[in-house]
């Protein structure tokens, strides 16, 4: 301040001496002088005296810090001028030093306020870090001048006004993050700061500046990412509300008032950074700040950035202009230019930041209302026609509904045309057709086929009167100097109608059009058969044409057996063509096969119909019995041309593919995917040679395909295959990364390019190759890319030709997902398995792609007949999935079980359908699975290669007849109860089966299932009986159970028997109660059933022990569990199979509570465990279930050894054991002799335990031991160790890696174990001293050994 000393300065000239502060000085007196109350104003009236001489106004607000108010949230922030900051001592001396300083100026206290504070708040932003940031310093200082202020501003000491007049005569060296920071803390907003500027196109270049270097921060790796984020935002949020207000809010209309040019500054500031980001992208530079700044700007275009703050009609206001100022900006080209160069504006050529701020205003305002803004801004400004016609291209590719608006829009335009002879609508309606049928045939028809629409009949727009023929074709003409020659050529071979007395107009135009194709040096007779003349491609050399040409008749000839029309129509209307070019392409001479191939079949039926010249004919019949010795060098060569000429597009196409999926897991990449997917449709054309054909009638007609031997040509199968990976990579890479709802529009996209260049019959042939006949090999992504590549072609099912599959078809034809799921059969256990994998991924991507509409979406996108085939696959093959779904088993759709490594394909079958969503839609009739749909997919079983066993199937067909289908109302598709109904489906349906057999008996594969019947449905078939560990099969178990209900059928009390008969089974058969246990969820409901339709009352007393025992097991992991219900073996049991059936990864989450137990429980659980270990052992199926079964005794043993339970008792069982005898019988004897490579498989479960240091350990630990050696020298090891897999042998150890850690073990522990361990070694190693005499000799000298034996002491070794 002036006329204040310096800092540091002695008063009066005196020696230079460091000046105290205020609150040093304070402090000192106060320490010096006892507190005196009279002296108090006193005190107060000398230091305000003191401080109106030698303040310093700056220094002193940067120091009145508040530290309580520091880190206070905003809304107390503001407060901090109240009560508490009133309480701080530097409050009232900074209100009072203004107070008197504005005294001695006089000036009024809020203007000297507001000068000083601006001053410091330049003095906070010189020499900043950033152009916009503020430093971590200086945000601190900042901070503290922002809470004085807010003080002043409560105590109506500051004038906002001075103060933003003040900052802005430093506004180059303001930073926006301070200017921010004031308004958001409430000092003075950013409306009244910017209303103030006194330069209004000085403010908005500053603020302009401002917002381009906060925009290159966007996406940057900064610290301060989330400052930058806001401050965007909230920047924008404010600009748009200010720039495109809302009228009918009168706040508004008022706040207008005041700030009369915010409107205009905000627009204009909007408008600059618009205008800067589409200079920039036309610039076409990726790599400078002024790219990465428009990146930034371009995520405002977002109805996320405003959501919520701003009113929808001033957001949807800002969009519109924003269009506007896009389809305007700077429009230099001429529509000349537009005609010649608009190929070169494609979806795939534009620059991806186009695109995405094209999709991010469409999204908001949405196609239609874009398309009508487009329209009319066309009809009232000039326009940049490359934007208007990429917006075009946008529109079509990423909106679907867009196709459909940009033909009404079209229509218009050439009615308008028509009707008053409007050459603007003229032109607008042509550039915009071309530019849509850029993009392909399955985003828009193609060019010809609209022209031929609009002008080949007579109901054209062209057909009212000679002036609007005139019209047309002088408009035609005045567009042949800047014609592309595709254009020309479709004028030329798709003519408009024109009546005969007006020939001339036609004949003027063609003879114009061919002299400018003359003038080009192109020639009509270029064109092919098959040739595109939509393509923007250049126009092919006429013998490499010839050949495309014949290889497409060929395989339109392969799917039709008809000569194709083209060819037919050239041989009459373009004969120079059919005779020079294409007819010696295609009687190039070869050594012909044994067996006639398609090629040879279409010379001939060309010769039948006097379509080849005999002369011709008898010419290329001796050429080929010539060709032999030509052929090896010749085919050589040529196919070392085709491979060449094939490698490069293909591989072309291969990069591409490999770019898009690498765009699967980049979040911030899914606005490029679209681009890239162009991208790809390109390079695929230019792999299969240009043959995204103009043949309407080809695509509209049925594809006829051959089921039962699928063939296809190498090179499509290539492409396809190529094609089919790639979108199972890509769905696996995305779902990784997000589900399926959450993605981007990449598989339409992707499954519109698949059948977008007549690749769609090779799609389906291929397609049925992999589904039919190789389904079962199919990996998991290979099984889940394939179901949603079906389900998604279904979603376009309404623009794709039905398919004739020939012998297997119906009457009538089907449609693409009808047909897909007339490949999925039920034959046998593989197809039958495998048709439950692809029905599983085909409904559950489904539901979650389309989860907001579940029920349109199966109706869109699935065939009615897969998801009945899933409720009959599921049914048949889970018993539990026949009883009603509990509430605690409903589930969320498992798309996340099927895209993980290891997919859990039962399991996500059975949590689909156990999903109450998906159990609602089933209800829906035409998804019901009907007693006579379920007969036919039953009669398609071939029972020697069933999945079930006669028994099984049995069981199935009783309860789906007597308890589904029966009782069912038909309604629901039973049969109402009415038994003479039910007999007369299957009657029916069975004579329809015998006579579709007898029709079809000289096939050997067919549809259903080339055998000659299943007539019988009920049919028992013997039971397969084998043990498996410490159960049997289910075969047997439910045929015991069978057998005690006819039992109890014939007894006077049926549960007394059954209770007797269960319980005796507890002491002399065990394995029948442990197999009911572990078959509980198929034989509970049969029981049920069966009991409750016999004896109308609930089970006995030892089946509901069983029942119990399994709920106790059910819910063990659960804090509400029961107590184990007694016996204890009966709920170990239980609890082994429950915690089998859980997942790996919640083993120790199920046994969680075990340390709750009986002791009893858990030393059978363990034994069940180790029975458990060995079968996994002898099974050697699966990598997992065997690491589950160790998982299990590891949880286990650890829960004995935190109790110090001994269970070594297990390891020397005997039948005379009251306790745990029993356990023997529920133990195969192999199991028995192969405890010892239980025991040590599980050493490092226990090698540090307690049961360790037991005095029976090293006795039990010897004979394991041993007995191990002689399970190797008896060669019984090799039963288990060496069949195992690889994945399996990588995590056992070998017969001599286990011995040899066994007995390392041994070696070791011997010496730690005291003299009483050895009390009995002697009688333990006679007659097996010999298997291991080190072993036996450590035993022994340690036996041997005296008292004085110590550990510590050193070995005597010499």
């Amino acid at each position: 301040m002036p006329g204040s000393p310096a800092r540091g300065a002695a008063v009066g000239g005196g020696p230079r001496v460091l000046r105290k502060t205020w609150t040093e000085l304070l402090a000192g007196r106060v320490k010096k002088q006892k507190y005196d109350p009279e002296r108090e104003q006193k005190l107060k009236d000398s230091a305000l005296k003191l401080l109106r001489y030698h303040q310093n106004m700056h220094d002193l607000l940067l120091e009145a810090e508040v530290p309580q108010c520091k880190k206070l949230r905003l809304s107390e922030l503001i407060d901090c001028g109240g009560a508490e900051a009133s309480s701080d001592p530097s409050t009232p001396f900074i209100r009072s030093a203004f107070r008197d300083q504005a005294s001695r100026l006089g000036v009024p206290v809020g203007v000297l306020s507001a000068r000083v504070f601006a001053h410091s708040v330049q003095q906070v932003c010189v020499e900043p870090s950033h152009p916009v940031l503020l430093s971590p310093e200086q945000s601190e200082r900042l901070s503290s001048l922002l809470v004085s202020a807010q003080r002043l501003l409560a105590h109506n000491m500051f004038s906002r006004l001075t103060f933003c007049q003040e900052l802005w005569k430093a506004q180059n060296s303001l930073l926006l993050e301070a200017v921010w920071r004031l308004h958001t803390h409430h000092v003075v907003s950013l409306q009244e700061l910017l209303q103030s500027h006194p330069d209004t196109e000085a403010m908005t270049t500053w603020l302009f500046r401002n917002l381009r270097f906060l925009c290159e921060l966007i996406g940057a790796s900064c610290p301060s990412s989330d400052t930058v984020e806001a401050m965007l935002s909230g920047l924008v949020q404010l600009l748009i509300s200010w720039g495109f207000q809302g009228s009918s809010d009168p706040r508004r209309l008022l706040e207008s008032e005041k700030i009369e040019k915010m409107p205009q500054v905000a627009a204009d500031v909007l408008q600059r950074m618009l205008a800067f980001s589409l200079d920039t992208l036309d610039a076409d530079s990726q790599t400078t700040l002024d790219h990465q700044a428009v990146s930034g700007w371009i995520t405002v275009y977002s109805g996320r950035t405003c959501c919520g703050m701003i009113a929808a009609d001033s957001l949807k206001s800002f969009l519109s202009h924003a269009l506007t100022q896009i389809l305007t900006h700077k429009p230099v080209l001429k529509v000349s230019d537009a005609i010649q160069m608009q190929k070169e504006w494609s979806f795939a050529k534009t620059p991806h930041l186009l695109i995405d701020l094209y999709c991010r205003v469409f999204v908001t305002l949405g196609p239609e209302e874009s398309i009508g803004h487009l329209q009319e801004v066309l009809e009232l400004q000039e326009v940049n026609w490359q934007h208007v016609l990429s917006c075009v291209s946008t529109l079509v590719v990423c909106f679907s509904e867009a196709q459909q608006l940009i033909k009404d829009w079209v229509a218009s335009l050439m009615a308008r045309a028509f009707e008053s002879y409007h050459l603007d609508s003229m032109v607008t309606a042509f550039l915009i057709v071309r530019q849509a049928t850029l993009e392909g045939p399955y985003v828009f028809p193609s060019y010809a086929d609209w022209f031929k629409e609009s002008f080949g009949s007579s109901h054209g727009y062209h057909s009212c009167s000679k002036k609007t023929l005139v019209f047309l074709f002088k408009f035609l003409s005045d567009l042949v100097p800047w014609e592309a020659p595709r254009h020309m050529q479709v004028h030329i071979f798709h003519p408009p109608l024109v009546p005969s007395k007006y020939h001339s107009l036609l004949t003027d135009y063609i003879s114009l059009a061919k002299t400018r194709l003359a003038d080009l040096k192109v020639s009509l007779e270029n064109v092919g058969l098959y040739e595109d003349l939509s393509s923007t491609g250049d126009i092919a050399e006429r013998e490499s044409q010839a050949v495309q040409d014949v290889k497409k008749a060929i395989m339109v000839f392969e799917q039709t057996g008809k000569i194709p029309m083209p060819v037919l129509e050239a041989s009459i209307f373009r004969r120079p063509y059919y005779l020079s070019h294409f007819l010696p392409a295609l009687l190039a001479p070869r050594v012909l096969p044994e067996v006639p191939d398609s090629r040879v079949a279409f010379i001939e039926t060309l010769k039948r119909a006097d379509k080849i010249p005999p002369s011709s004919y008898s010419a290329y019949r001796q050429a080929c019995a010539t060709a032999g010795d030509k052929q090896p060098d010749n085919t050589t060569s040529g196919q070392r041309t085709e491979t060449n000429c094939a490698e490069r597009p293909l591989g072309l196409l291969t990069a591409a593919l490999e770019e898009l999926r690498a765009l699967m897991t980049d979040p911030t990449q899914y606005s490029v995917i679209s681009a890239q997917v162009a991208v790809v449709s390109e390079r695929l054309n230019a792999a299969l040679g240009h043959r995204n054909d103009d043949d309407v009638s080809l695509r509209r007609s049925k594809i006829q395909l051959s089921v039962l031997l699928p063939t296809l040509q190498s090179q499509d199968q290539g492409v396809v295959d190529l094609l089919l990976t790639a979108f199972c990579q890509n769905l696996m890479a995305a779902c990784s990364f997000v589900p399926p709802e959450r993605q981007s529009s990449w598989a339409v996209l992707f499954v519109r390019t698949l059948c977008g260049h007549m690749l769609l019959p090779a799609v389906l042939t291929r397609l049925c190759q992999l589904l039919r006949h190789q389904g079962p090999n199919l990996s998991a992504p290979h099984v889940l890319g394939l179901a949603a590549l079906a389900v998604h072609l279904g979603e376009c099912r309404s623009t794709l030709p039905e398919v004739d599959p020939g012998v297997l078809a119906p009457p009538s034809s089907l449609c693409v997902p009808d047909f897909l799921n007339s490949l999925l059969t039920c034959h046998t256990r593989d197809s039958l398995l495998f048709c439950m994998k692809f029905c599983t991924a085909a409904i559950s991507y489904c539901l979650c792609k389309f989860s907001a509409q579940p029920s349109a979406s199966l109706h869109n996108c699935l065939s009615p007949g897969l998801i009945q085939k899933f409720q009959f696959i599921v049914l048949r093959l889970f018993p539990e999935a026949r009883a009603p779904c509990s509430p605690e088993h409903t589930a969320r759709i498992p798309w996340k079980l099927l895209y993980l490594p290891s997919a859990d394909w039962p399991r996500a079958a059975l949590s689909l359908w156990r999903w109450s969503s998906f159990q609602e839609l089933l209800k829906e009739e035409e998804f019901h699975l009907t007693y006579r749909d379920w007969i036919q997919l039953e009669l398609e079983i071939q029972p020697e290669a069933d999945a079930l066993s006669g028994t099984e199937r049995h069981d199935f067909h009783q309860w789906a007849i007597y308890e589904r289908y029966l009782p069912a109302p038909s309604a629901m598709g039973g049969c109402g109860g009415d038994l003479e109904a039910a007999c007369t489906v299957l009657v029916s349906e069975l004579m329809d089966f015998h006579q579709r057999s007898y029709n079809h008996s000289e096939d050997s594969d067919l549809v259903l299932g080339g055998r000659t019947g299943n007539e019988d449905l009920l049919s028992r078939l013997q039971r397969n009986i084998c043990c498996h560990g410490s159960v049997l099969t289910y075969d047997l178990t439910i045929h015991f159970f069978r057998g005690l209900l006819n039992v109890c059928l014939r007894s006077q009390d049926p549960a007394l028997v059954a209770n007797r008969t269960l319980a005796e089974c507890q002491t002399k058969c065990p394995m029948i109660l442990t197999s009911a246990l572990l078959w509980w969820s198929s034989l509970e409901p049969v029981l049920c059933s069966q009991w409750k339709k016999c004896y109308q009352s609930t089970l006995p007393q030892e089946l509901q022990r069983l029942q119990e025992a399994r709920k106790f097991a059910s819910n063990f992991a659960s804090d509400s569990a029961a107590p184990a219900p007694s016996p204890a073996w009966i709920s170990a049991a239980a609890l082994y199979f429950a915690t089998r059936e859980a997942g790996r990864e919640n083993v120790t989450t199920h046994l969680k509570r075990l340390d709750c137990e009986r002791e009893e429980l858990l030393i059978t659980l363990l034994f069940f465990s180790l029975m458990g270990l060995l079968s996994s052992y002898l099974t050697q199926r699966d990598t997992a279930e065997y690491q589950k079964a160790v998982d299990i005794c590891a949880e286990v043993l650890a829960c004995l050894e935190r109790r110090k339970v001994s269970w070594l008792m297990l390891f020397q069982l005997a039948e005379t054991d009251a306790k745990l005898g029993h356990l023997l019988l529920l133990a195969p004897d192999q199991h028995t002799r192969l405890l010892p490579l239980a025991f040590y498989s599980l050493l490092s479960c226990f090698s540090d335990g307690t049961t360790v240091r037991e005095a029976a350990f090293l006795h039990v630990a010897v004979d394991m031991y041993l007995k191990l050696v002689q399970l190797f020298v008896d060669g019984e090891t090799r039963i288990v160790l060496p069949q195992a897999s690889r994945s399996i042998s990588e995590l056992q150890d070998s017969p001599v890696q286990l011995i040899t850690k066994a007995r390392s073990f041994l070696l070791q522990l011997i010496p730690q174990c005291p003299r009483q361990c050895f009390s009995n070694m002697t009688e333990l190693l006679a007659g097996r001293g010999d298997c291991d005499p080190e072993v036996s000799n450590a035993l022994q000298q340690r036996q041997q050994a005296g008292p004085s034996f110590d550990l510590s002491q050193e070995p005597h070794l010499f």
